[in-house]
């Protein structure tokens, strides 16, 4: 039986593999520099600390997706996003879609319940940017013209 590459399971299974990535990138770039301002005395509020994350997810994910739709995750589990023309994302709907979709998940995954009822299966905050989440293509493993130069031999 062959599953729609882009399910809604399929897409979660990425999502899940993002929290790992994301929770590797928050240690190097939160995390680390935190513990080296407080000692040298700077003692960061809550407000900055949450700015501190929100602007390191901001630049991880948006960077990901305007340099070849994909982060880690998604190439692995070969899903690539992408605007409703099938072309790249533009930066402003990268950065729309990473803001949308703060609320879009923590709101108890509201966002991510509303792909259960849209008429394409979108996510919500992929409704919002007008992006959406495709198949990668994925590369042959040899050239055609060595495959076919080595079959003649």
């Amino acid at each position: 039986m062959i599953h729609d590459p882009t399910s809604i399971g399929r897409r979660l299974g990425a999502m899940l593999y993002e929290g790992l990535a994301v929770f590797a990138i928050l240690i190097a770039f939160f995390l680390f520099p935190q513990i080296v301002l407080q000692g040298f005395g700077f003692q960061p509020s809550g407000k900055q600390q949450w700015l501190h994350i929100f602007l390191v997810l901001l630049v991880y994910f948006v960077w990901c997706w305007l340099h070849g739709g994909q982060t880690l995750p998604m190439k692995t589990w070969k899903l690539r996003l992408v605007d409703h023309s099938g072309a790249p994302p533009r930066p402003l709907q990268a950065i729309l879609r990473y803001m949308a979709a703060w609320p879009s998940i923590c709101l108890f995954g509201i966002g991510i319940f509303w792909a259960l009822i849209d008429r394409e299966g979108l996510f919500l905050h992929d409704r919002i940017a007008g992006t959406r989440i495709v198949r990668a293509d994925s590369a042959p493993l040899d050239p055609p013209d060595q495959a076919r130069g080595s079959q003649k031999k």
